[in-house]
């Protein structure tokens, strides 16, 4: 249990931390960050479970004003701007990711991975993104995924960077990677 709680709150200050790593912000209020890939890789090392709760503890980090977000931004208006869709996602995001690792123990870790951080830290995150966009800035769902393909060759070389961190973690450490414990 301690070291549940431990690994949740290591998780959330990793994601805390990535935030330091430059935004590239683009016209439309959407930042390339890091933190996505803190996302992808909380549920990819931690499990669906473990994964999903280090990143409600960032959030809630974030909401109570903590300038935590890439940028320095922080506190729950943050949460209705044009990032809104994307960050309702994370949890999500982490727990598919997670998810996707512990159910498919007979495909390579690597592997498994790599299709879990597609489907929840691209595709499921891009689709609550995206909507979310949609309504902050007043366009259609169409005009929104638009805006969004720049960010797909990014987010894929996150998750191929999520899948071989998590490798070298497991042969390091085996026991380091809950999602497969």
């Amino acid at each position: 249990m301690e070291k549940n709680v431990a690994l949740i709150a290591l998780f959330a200050a990793l994601i805390a931390v990535l935030a330091l790593i430059p935004k590239i912000t683009l016209g439309f209020g959407v930042p390339i960050t890091a933190q996505s890939l803190g996302i992808m890789l909380a549920g990819a090392v931690l499990g669906s479970k473990r994964g999903a709760l280090a990143v409600l503890l960032f959030l809630l980090l974030v909401a109570v004003g903590l300038p935590l977000l890439a940028g320095g931004r922080g506190g729950l208006g943050v949460f209705f701007g044009p990032t809104g869709g994307f960050l309702f996602s994370w949890p999500l995001a982490a727990w598919l990711t997670g998810f996707v690792v512990e159910k498919w123990r007979s495909v390579p870790l690597g592997a498994s991975v790599f299709v879990g951080a597609i489907l929840g830290g691209i595709v499921l995150s891009y689709a609550m993104g995206i909507v979310g966009l949609s309504l902050a800035l007043g366009k259609s769902l169409i005009e929104s995924t638009s805006l969004m393909l720049v960010f797909i060759p990014g987010d894929m070389i996150k998750a191929l960077i999520v899948a071989a961190l998590t490798v070298s973690l497991s042969r390091a450490r085996p026991s380091s990677v809950l999602s497969r414990h």
